[in-house]
């Protein structure tokens, strides 16, 4: 039988990758320590998955700052620059590649998480959302519109982080621009009322982004630099689509394309129908196919037969999985072999310890990756 496409290399920028399954960014909440570092426990549950074409760690906060989740690694300390050499080394052990998705929530936070300061957004408007706090979820909070010397500090947070990131032996990151976290919340007029140079145009809304980008890229090689999106997201994370949304999208992505070299674009289908939303792009990968000529990594909701008809289609080079790759460590495996699948316990998605985590049984014959 021909193999399939999903399970054939890649050349993303100077990585081969040795198939087109990506296991994708999830928060699991288990850096149960005062340094919030990644342990022995995290290195064990990405190495159990390393046959993935590209391992993309759940989101890694920049800065205290960053932080609106319990129990989650970050990127800001030696503490933790150690917890993550533990993860790259066992993962590059079992042959695999692994970049890290630098994170920044802004608005989406709590006080709680910042000694009673409020948590920092472009513009003072509450996501009337929740934040995840030690004493449970909480509602989100009016935020403090960042001054400009607060952006200028958080652009430089991402840069250190990066350079952290190096020095823990990631292969390269991802940068978290998406799902109604701080850069989305820059790029959208629902959240972004900035009358500045960060606010009103595309190009202002998108400022912020790029002036990472161009941060980071002084010290990650920019073909081992991801970005990650969500156009159509609405409803969710506090985030309204508008009639800018897309279109803003738009010159973010065509510019990408037209003066950067990234390892990827990650995008993501939309998480809800929004067939009904005006102003929404139901076929994500499809309308930036025709925008992105470089390495187009899509998301949400695909399982083997459609990750393989959107690579065969030409829509997406890579596709990466979320729940399915919590439950199956060997998925590339499950998917060559043409075995089904261990449904996941969303009970235990975000719970401390073992369970759910590393308990996940692998039964497919190898889980070395291809070289």
């Amino acid at each position: 039988m021909k193999e399939m496409k999903l399970l054939s290399s890649h050349k993303m920028g100077d990585l081969e990758l040795p198939n087109r399954v990506v296991m994708a960014p999830m928060t699991r909440n288990r850096a149960v320590n005062n340094e919030n570092a990644a342990t022995a426990l995290h290195a064990e549950y990405y190495a159990q998955r390393a046959t993935a074409g590209l391992l993309i760690t759940e989101g890694s906060q920049v800065s205290k700052k960053a932080v609106g989740y319990i129990n989650t690694a970050g990127i800001h300390s030696q503490d933790q620059v150690d917890g993550w050499k533990k993860v790259t080394k066992a993962v590059h052990d079992a042959g695999g590649r692994i970049f890290i998705q630098l994170w920044h929530v802004g608005r989406m936070s709590h006080p709680d998480f910042h000694d009673g300061d409020l948590p920092l957004a472009p513009s003072a408007i509450n996501p009337n959302a929740q934040a995840y706090t030690q004493d449970g979820f909480k509602d989100t909070v009016t935020p403090k519109a960042m001054t400009l010397e607060e952006i200028k500090i958080t652009v430089n947070d991402f840069k250190q982080a990066a350079k952290n990131a190096i020095e823990a032996g990631f292969d390269g990151v991802e940068i978290h621009s998406s799902n109604g976290y701080l850069f989305h919340q820059f790029f959208n007029q629902t959240s972004n009322t900035r009358e500045d140079q960060y606010g009103g145009s595309r190009e202002n809304r998108a400022r912020f982004f790029f002036e990472v980008l161009e941060a980071v890229k002084q010290v990650v090689p920019e073909n081992r630099i991801g970005a990650r999106f969500n156009p159509s997201l609405h409803n969710i994370f506090g985030t309204t689509l508008d009639k800018e949304t897309i279109p803003t999208f738009d010159y973010i992505i065509e510019r990408l394309d037209k003066e950067y070299n990234l390892a990827y674009i990650h995008l993501s289908e939309p998480f809800n129908d929004v067939s009904d939303v005006p102003h929404a792009e139901e076929h994500i990968a499809k309308r930036y196919r025709k925008k992105y000529t470089g390495t187009l990594m899509i998301n949400s909701g695909f399982d083997r037969d459609n990750a393989e008809k959107v690579i065969q289609d030409g829509d997406a080079d890579l596709v990466s999985f979320g729940k399915l790759f919590i439950s199956n460590p060997d998925l590339v495996g499950r998917f060559r072999e043409g075995k089904t699948t261990t449904d996941w316990d969303e009970d235990t998605f975000y719970t401390p310890g073992e369970e759910g985590y590393i308990d996940y049984e692998a039964k497919t014959r190898t889980l070395i990756p291809n070289k």
